[in-house]
């Protein structure tokens, strides 16, 4: 496990710097990396290091979303309000009725496997874009409009919409009938994760307000308490549904409310340098899940049918936006930054498959082409744009 966490370490760095010197994403690099050493390509990985890699990205990723809820500010998704809480599932919805309409068409599979294979495919992957409007939060890009913390926001939320359907549309391919009470989970786990992290954020804030303790503990046992929320929603979903991804960004967000902005730039600072590792270590292990060979069994019909749903995704963000102060540029930034597909195509891509699901090797190779599509897209596309497209609010 020891040569395989070097490896990933100096091949992802090694691979991110290459990238990042012909102008391009470092996670492009790091992402081809983990592809190349992975199980598919050259196989250098230690089973040991694969079998645990699912609870290594939950834990890189909770380092991304602590420093999101640090560097949130909640007046601001006050201001922003109901353009939020629409880009947390029009979007997906959008997306999904594109491949329940035209995945049939193109693969001649049943409408609840295309319903199953829009799940899969319409959630935005956190991994990419929250790191990326943490990043133009800090640097006051698009602020004063609210354009980094509306897409944060909408993004945290949007993959609880989508896992909740993927269980729920899967049970429906699988029995021939379709549970909608299991909507109720949406909602609810929102709420319950979001009071779940304030309660663990408000204790937290007390606790480092009233103690000398170090910035460097305070760290740790911020970072510790995020897991012990990520495991309480693994001991509490066959009770009730919570999300515990939303309750890491809510704990980390009362809990800037709750200290003095020194100290919260300090645990910010901390988090962005825990991130250097973590991100590499995500991309990699993502890349490392990523079976190209089934790419070879989607085809062109795979291709047309992301770039046609993505399409239906497009108008729905753009029907979220409605009303709204943002500027054409600005629209056109969220559309751009809803793109990139990685984290939940990685993590449940291969359950409908495994599942039995006829149309499963379908539906693993469409999320397999996906992430190799649209992470880079999405990347480049963000990298690239900010600049042009959103306002510098520094000056």
């Amino acid at each position: 496990m020891l040569f395989s966490l070097g490896l990933i370490f100096i091949v992802g760095f090694s691979a991110a710097e290459i990238f990042r010197r012909i102008k391009l994403p470092r996670i492009i690099g790091i992402l081809a990396a983990g592809m190349i050493i992975g199980p598919y390509v050259l196989d250098l990985l230690d089973p040991s290091i694969l079998g645990i890699s699912a609870e290594l990205r939950k834990m890189s990723l909770i380092i991304i979303l602590i420093k999101a809820g640090l560097s949130l500010d909640l007046s601001d998704l006050k201001k922003i309000g109901r353009p939020a809480v629409l880009m947390s599932f029009l979007p997906a919805a959008f997306e999904i009725t594109g491949y329940v309409i035209f995945a049939p068409i193109i693969f001649g599979i049943s409408r609840s496997e295309a319903a199953v294979m829009g799940a899969v495919l319409s959630a935005v992957s956190p991994a990419v874009v929250v790191p990326r409007m943490v990043k133009l939060i800090e640097e006051k890009r698009g602020t004063k409009t609210g354009v980094p913390q509306l897409i944060l926001a909408g993004a945290s939320c949007d993959d609880i919409f989508v896992i909740v359907l993927i269980s729920a549309f899967l049970t429906m391919a699988q029995s021939g009938s379709f549970n909608a009470a299991s909507l109720w989970d949406i909602p609810i786990s929102i709420i319950l994760g979001a009071a779940l992290g304030a309660i663990a954020g408000a204790m937290l804030g007390k606790i480092f307000s009233s103690a000398n303790i170090r910035s460097t503990t305070q760290t740790i046992i911020l970072l510790s308490s995020a897991f012990m929320l990520m495991t309480i929603e693994t001991w509490a979903k066959d009770h009730i549904a919570l999300s515990g991804l939303l309750a890491v960004v809510s704990m980390a967000c009362v809990l800037k409310l709750r200290t003095s902005s020194e100290q919260t730039k300090k645990l910010s600072a901390k988090f962005g340098k825990l991130w250097i590792a973590a991100e590499c270590l995500l991309f990699a292990l993502v890349g490392a899940a990523v079976d190209i060979r089934y790419t070879m069994a989607a085809g062109m019909g795979a291709i047309a049918i992301i770039f046609i749903s993505l399409c239906f995704r497009t108008v729905g963000v753009i029907l979220c936006l409605v009303k709204t102060k943002l500027s054409i540029k600005e629209r056109i930034f969220c559309i751009i930054a809803y793109l990139p597909k990685a984290t939940v195509q990685a993590a449940f891509g291969a359950v409908p498959l495994a599942a039995g699901l006829p149309g499963g090797k379908m539906i693993l190779s469409v999320a397999v082409l996906a992430i190799i599509i649209t992470a880079p897209l999405g990347a480049i596309g963000i990298d690239n744009s900010f600049a042009k497209l959103l306002s510098d609010d520094s000056e």
